[in-house]
């Protein structure tokens, strides 16, 4: 039991440190670097830049918040969801589904604070190569929630895997006769 509160705690932990990073990231490029206009960039490499971006929707821009109403109902829908991460994560009993669902957790509630302040959220992040970008500009919150989807649904999918296939020996080992589970003599 010890081990399971360890993990929560962790888990709570790295949403701290993820909303922390992602609004001191934030504050950074918006306060230090002065890109307070969209579309200012800041080179940094030849593949990565720093380039404002204002995202007043959720998840690849869809959804945009193009009212104050509509602004509100996104931080309340996005809150809803935080919550359902927080009481998935007080349920969970695996470690790095917890761990996961933390880092979900934390760039949730570093977007829900971008909207709440700013009417959107704050996007900086541009990978490109040349003139093609796989990703839409981005944050570190952003990010931070595709790496625990993409943990959780991994571990879904291997662990599945893993279930079926000590099911299936479990299966073989109860329908096996008595003489063919027998060590020899």
């Amino acid at each position: 039991m010890t081990s399971l509160r360890t993990f929560r705690v962790v888990g709570f932990a790295i949403a701290l440190a993820i909303f922390v990073i992602d609004q001191w990231v934030k504050y950074f490029v918006v306060e230090v670097l002065q890109l307070d206009r969209v579309n200012e960039v800041e080179p940094l490499l030849p593949f990565f830049d720093l380039r404002r971006a204002n995202n007043y929707g959720v998840s690849l821009g869809m959804f945009e918040a193009t009212s104050m109403e509509m602004r509100w109902i996104l931080v309340a829908v996005t809150a809803a969801i935080a919550m359902g991460v927080v009481v998935w994560m007080l349920r969970e009993r695996k470690g790095w589904d917890i761990a996961a669902l933390g880092m979900v957790l934390g760039g949730a509630l570093g977007n829900i604070r971008d909207r709440w302040m700013h009417g959107y959220v704050i996007d900086y992040a541009d990978l490109h190569f040349g003139d093609f970008r796989p990703f839409l500009i981005f944050n570190v919150a952003d990010a931070a929630i595709t790496i625990g989807v993409v943990i959780i649904l991994l571990r879904a999918l291997f662990s599945r895997e893993t279930e079926a296939q000590g099911q299936d020996a479990a299966q073989t080992q109860v329908t096996a006769t008595p003489h063919e589970t027998r060590e020899p003599s």
